[in-house]
């Protein structure tokens, strides 16, 4: 959907993140060119070359160049950020040109890898040359990542081959909200639409996996989802279990704008309540503000412990301690994960751990909020966030505009310009989280209390648990009607769909039948008619080498076959008497009738039957002794036709590999895998083919490694979806 609307010149609603962090990317590539610029020799300089000055160029660095290839119906565009020029260091190797792109961040994602993989790509198709290498330099400390462009390739050509049709469609996609929104500048235009639909991706929680399920079962909308939900009723044993979260209580529980409670969720405070919420930027590991909110009895104290620069942190922290220490029996309490992972991270930066702090002072381990709503606290908005529920309990931000990814913002222009507006706004906003905190923790000790209540200002919902709710089809009431056929119809409806439910037996329960009259297993004392008896003939010598034989004892077996005719196909009972013999020599025992399939009393023809029932016709292998019980009267017991198919898998197995070199040899090779279930696990099924002949591997994953070494001779053209696993194999594609 941003795709679409950029390549149709949308109006930005306002956001102003997207816009700063533009203006960011663009200051720290003037900043960082200029670096560069100034550290080389200025004849080895380039400024915006055109395409023909990088086939003949003797420069070593050139910067801002714009580059664009023909695709099909297609033209590529990039622009270039700098590129390196390396020469070759012998005759026969090329001089390898690194494109380069800077990135203000200090991590890099996977979308900044896949731009730079991007300017490879146009590069490569632009000057048809191959172009392996990226690099990205990044963050405060200019550092260099060194990325290998060809492994994207495959995901690039994906990208592209989706943005085409995408781009031609005159009608724009699917809206699906995601965390995304949050930078993003049509963040407004999209939720304000989403609301408009009642569209399932409003529910911050629910998965796309999940989203893709709902829809195929035609619910699309918030409204539909929320008649989903039927209360059932918990064992006496699950109940102190913990429910699980429940997608469709969430849109009920929004479409009747009141709070539903599962289960028993319980918040004890015992001691003094201090309410936490920290600012930090992710990408430097920064943690420069840390408010702490505590309640003792009707007064209020707010601590904003801010640090200046990064050396700050631990002194910040070393407050934090000490404020806790001196307060009596301290209950640390916060909401969502990044207190959490800061609790874990002061720890290992500085080796002192909260929670023996809170219990050398009486009081147990921190309490996440966020845990606790979780599965059990259904608030009737679209997201669990801090901001969505205290503004549901009647609590309001007094910058309504300042949100936690623009502190980022607010953060680094304070870095610049030392403004104290700037400073002052950010510590109001996190002691107002803070005080947040306190309204959500406050909400959750009134759900027990004799008027549960929940809600300050001008709101006061009533939280409903989901153990009073009733199954709605049995409160549906009599339907009434002008039309009195409706009526009847309405009644012959449930009727019907009782009927289905009730089995009515007119006569007598029937006997069951006696164990004589199924059909017998295959065995030496079956009784299924025999066609012929073969007494076969007494060896003289060993086969294998020609020495003297030891004759063992007689044996009498049973060979159950089938005889294939000209236009039939009949059952063939065999009693078969032969002698076994033992070699000294060779010490290998001889005797049995080749008509046997080895060590099982089945014949080849019956074997052959099953297995082009199971791999050619792909019948499973339950059906296919069904059919040999109703077709043939042999009722064979299933291990021993898995034994078959067992053994047989064994002895083609020299076959298969014969196949599979052939096909390596060869000068054509078709590629392509496919995921399979087997018993509920996923697994990847890889086929191989030059139009002739086929094999089939099968792997658990979809990792290509094992490629690289199965196809490392081979020299013909592989034909494949341009997966990437296929980028490393060294032939024409």
């Amino acid at each position: 959907m941003k795709c679409k609307l950029r390549a149709t010149n949308e109006l930005a609603d306002g956001n102003g993140y997207p816009e700063w962090v533009k203006a960011r990317n663009y200051s720290y590539r003037i900043t960082e060119t200029a670096r560069l610029v100034a550290a080389s020799p200025k004849n080895e300089i380039a400024l915006s070359p055109d395409k023909e000055n990088i086939k003949r160029a003797q420069w070593r660095l050139a910067t801002s160049l714009a580059i664009n290839a023909q695709m099909d119906s297609f033209v590529l565009e990039t622009e270039l950020h700098a590129i390196e020029r390396v020469s070759a260091n012998g005759r026969r190797q090329s001089t390898q040109l690194i494109p380069i792109r800077f990135v203000f961040t200090n991590k890099l994602d996977r979308d900044d890898k896949l731009l730079l993989a991007f300017d490879a790509f146009t590069l490569s198709k632009s000057l048809g040359r191959e172009i392996s290498l990226g690099k990205i330099i990044h963050g405060d400390d200019h550092a260099a990542s060194r990325v290998k462009t060809t492994a994207l390739a495959g995901e690039i050509r994906k990208r592209i081959e989706k943005i085409v049709p995408l781009l031609a469609n005159p009608s724009p996609p699917d809206l699906i909200l995601n965390r995304h929104c949050g930078e993003c500048e049509f963040q407004t235009r999209c939720h304000k639409e989403a609301r408009q639909q009642d569209d399932l991706s409003l529910l911050s929680g629910m998965t796309w996996k999940e989203r893709k399920r709902f829809n195929s079962k035609g619910t699309f909308t918030v409204k539909q989802l929320s008649f989903a939900f039927l209360p059932r009723r918990r064992p006496k044993k699950a109940r102190d279990i913990r429910e699980r979260y429940y997608h469709s209580l969430k849109a009920l529980a929004i479409r009747q704008e009141k709070i539903h409670v599962a289960g028993r969720p319980e918040l004890k405070i015992e001691g003094t309540p201090v309410f936490l919420d920290v600012e930090g930027i992710p990408d430097r590991d920064f943690y420069y503000l840390i408010g702490l909110r505590i309640r003792n009895g009707n007064s209020v104290v707010q601590h904003s412990l801010w640090a200046d620069v990064l050396e700050d942190e631990a002194r910040i922290y070393s407050q934090f301690i000490d404020i806790l220490k001196a307060t009596n029996e301290p209950k640390l309490i916060y909401y969502g994960s990044f207190e959490t992972d800061f609790l874990t991270q002061m720890e290992k930066r500085y080796g002192v751990s909260i929670r023996s702090v809170l219990e050398s002072n009486g009081n147990h381990s921190p309490t996440n909020l966020l845990s606790i709503i979780y599965g059990q606290v259904y608030f009737p908005t679209y997201a669990n966030n801090l901001k969505n529920i205290a503004r549901f309990l009647g609590f309001e931000w007094s910058d309504t505009s300042l949100t936690g990814i623009k502190s980022i913002a607010y953060r680094c222009d304070w870095e610049k310009s030392h403004n104290s507006q700037i400073k002052t706004s950010l510590i109001n906003y996190n002691a107002e989280d803070c005080q947040a905190t306190e309204v959500v923790a406050q909400a959750l000790l009134r759900l027990h209390s004799t008027n549960p209540g929940i809600g300050n200002g001008n709101k006061s919902e009533t939280a409903v648990s989901i153990d009073s709710l009733k199954n709605p089809r049995k409160v549906w009431g009599t339907f009434e009607s002008q039309f009195k056929e409706f009526e009847q119809i309405n009644l012959s409806a449930w009727w019907n769909y009782q009927r289905d439910r009730i089995s009515v037996r007119s006569n007598k329960r029937p006997k069951p039948k006696s164990p004589q009259s199924r059909h017998p297993h295959l065995g030496p004392r079956s009784n299924i008619p025999q066609n012929k008896t073969i007494i076969y003939p007494k060896l003289s010598s060993c086969p294998s080498c020609g020495g003297v034989l030891t004759e063992r004892t007689l044996c009498d077996r049973m060979l159950y076959d089938l005889f294939f005719g000209k236009s039939y196909v009949n059952r063939w009972v065999i009693r078969c008497r032969f002698h076994y013999y033992w070699c000294s020599h060779c010490s290998r025992r001889f005797g049995e009738p080749r008509e046997f399939w080895p060590q099982s009393h089945l014949g080849r023809n019956l074997v052959a039957y099953v297995l082009y029932h199971t791999v050619e016709l792909c019948i499973p292998l339950q059906t296919v002794r069904e059919i040999l019980v109703r077709c043939f009267k042999m009722d064979l017991v299933l291990s021993t036709l898995l034994y078959a198919t067992t053994t047989a898998a064994k002895l083609y197995e020299s076959t298969y590999e014969a196949i599979l070199r052939h096909l390596v040899s060869g000068n054509l090779l078709h590629i392509d895998e496919t995921q399979v279930s087997i018993r509920g696990a996923t697994a990847y099924v890889w086929v191989f083919t030059n139009l002739h002949d086929v094999a089939y591997l099968y792997k658990e994953s979809r990792e290509g490694a094992f490629l690289q070494e199965m196809l490392k001779d081979f020299r013909g053209v592989l034909v494949s979806d341009f997966f990437a696993a296929y980028d490393g194999i060294n032939c024409d594609q």
